[in-house]
């Protein structure tokens, strides 16, 4: 008996003093937050000197993207860099030449393909926006093997699209269907009662399973949607949208949608990102 009870105080001492295993936070990111049911499977705090190349290669294009934009998209140091423990993407007015021809705005565009990519999960980036007419700020997604044809028959996820001219306002969109131009799509929007996206950082975040994909701004819920397809899997309800996909941030200057700056428009413009958090489901 006496033995017994000497054990038994020891486990109480043990449970007492030692890690709850429940609780414990992810090893990997000590101190960053877990939302009820999630579990944090890849972040970047952007609290290095500098842009992590493990996780994130620059595009170098100036094309116009298939939207007639007007930026040139660089590696240069002056229109993608770290300050303050935050990713700056900054769009500049200034002439640019590469393969692509000349331009007279440069820009940064950014994507985690074959570094971070994901079927599933809950998705979180803290930024501060641009504004201004003909600027064109974006946090989306795209799928790392067009699995079900070009574009859009493989998906689209735009978790935020602003355009500068409605600074108020943000979009989260699904692109699908068939290839351009038989392509369609579905998404919601929210306007901020006061103020604009340029005045203070926003969490923008997005929940994606097999049956729905939701939009959030901060804590609430704008929108969501079970309605997609792709013409080329017919079969497949859950098609396009159960395969890979990964990040792309950029800042557009014009295009099809915003339309082009004007005299009223200043740049530098910059899309300031506080972190980005990827989780997954516990089982």
């Amino acid at each position: 008996m006496k033995k017994r009870f000497v054990m038994l105080f020891l486990a109480g001492l043990a449970a007492a003093f030692l890690p709850n295993c429940k609780s414990k936070k992810n090893p990997a990111a000590p101190g960053i937050p877990e939302p009820e049911g999630w579990r944090l499977v890849w972040n970047d705090e952007f609290d290095g000197p500098g842009i992590n190349t493990a996780k994130w290669e620059h595009e170098v294009r100036g094309d116009g993207c298939g939207n007639n934009e007007l930026e040139y998209y660089t590696d240069r140091p002056g229109n993608s860099f770290i300050r303050d423990g935050a990713l700056v993407i900054q769009a500049v007015r200034e002439t640019y030449s590469g393969a692509d021809g000349t331009r007279q705005y440069t820009s940064a565009r950014m994507k985690t393909r074959n570094k971070g990519d994901w079927k599933y999960g809950r998705f979180e980036i803290r930024a501060r926006l641009p504004s201004g007419r003909g600027i064109w700020p974006a946090l989306w997604m795209m799928p790392t093997e067009s699995a079900y044809g070009g574009w859009a028959a493989s998906g689209e996820i735009d978790i935020m699209e602003l355009l500068g001219h409605e600074p108020k306002k943000i979009y989260g969109t699904l692109h699908y269907g068939g290839t351009w131009p038989n392509n369609t799509f579905k998404g919601g929007s929210y306007t901020l009662p006061a103020g604009t996206f340029a005045d203070d950082f926003h969490v923008f975040a997005l929940e994606w399973d097999t049956l729905e994909i939701r939009w959030y701004v901060d804590t609430l819920q704008y929108y969501k949607t079970r309605e997609w397809f792709s013409e080329n899997a017919a079969d497949n309800p859950h098609a396009p949208f159960d395969r890979k996909f990964y990040f792309i941030f950029n800042v557009a200057v014009g295009g099809n949608w915003p339309g082009n700056p004007d005299a009223s428009t200043p740049f530098p413009q910059e899309m300031v990102v506080d972190y980005v958090r990827v989780y997954e489901r516990r089982n």
